[in-house]
C-alpha cells in the first residue's frame, strides 16, 4: 500500500533512496528529502507491505499537466516481486485522472518497462 512520506519516516526513506546511485551521496539525499518536505508539488510516497520496501518521488507541473516520477527504489531483498510497478500503478490511480503520468531520465528506463505495447500499466 502507498503512504505518504511523512518526517517520522525519513531515515527509511532515505535509506530506500539512497540505492539508487544518484543519491549515493549523503549531502545529496539530504537536498533531496529536503526538497520533498518543503517544495509544495514534490511528494514522497512510501510502499509499505508488512515494512517499508519501496519509494516513489513525484513531482506536479500543473501548467503542463504533467506527474513526473522523479524517484523509484525498492529494497534489492524485495526486488523482481513487482512492488516498482505496483507503486506506479498506485500513482497513476491517485493522480492519472488529472495528469499525464511520465518519467525523467532518471526513471524513464525502469518506466518504460513497466508499459505493455499499448501504452499501458
Amino acid at each position: 500500500m502507498l503512504i505518504r512520506y511523512k518526517k517520522s519516516l525519513e531515515k527509511i526513506a532515505m535509506g530506500l533512496l539512497s540505492f539508487m546511485p544518484e543519491e549515493k551521496d549523503v549531502k545529496k539525499l539530504q537536498k533531496t528529502i529536503k526538497d520533498y518536505e518543503d517544495n509544495e508539488n514534490w511528494f514522497l510516497h512510501l510502499w509499505k507491505e508488512e515494512d517499508v520496501v519501496g519509494a516513489i518521488g513525484v513531482s506536479l507541473n500543473e501548467q503542463e499537466g504533467k506527474l513526473e516520477i522523479q524517484h523509484i527504489s525498492v529494497n534489492p531483498s524485495h526486488r523482481n516481486m513487482g512492488i516498482g510497478k505496483k507503486m506506479i500503478e498506485s500513482i497513476k490511480e491517485q493522480y492519472g485522472d488529472k495528469y499525464v503520468i511520465c518519467a525523467n531520465d532518471v526513471t524513464n528506463q525502469f518506466f518504460e518497462k513497466c508499459i505493455d505495447n499499448q501504452g499501458q500499466l
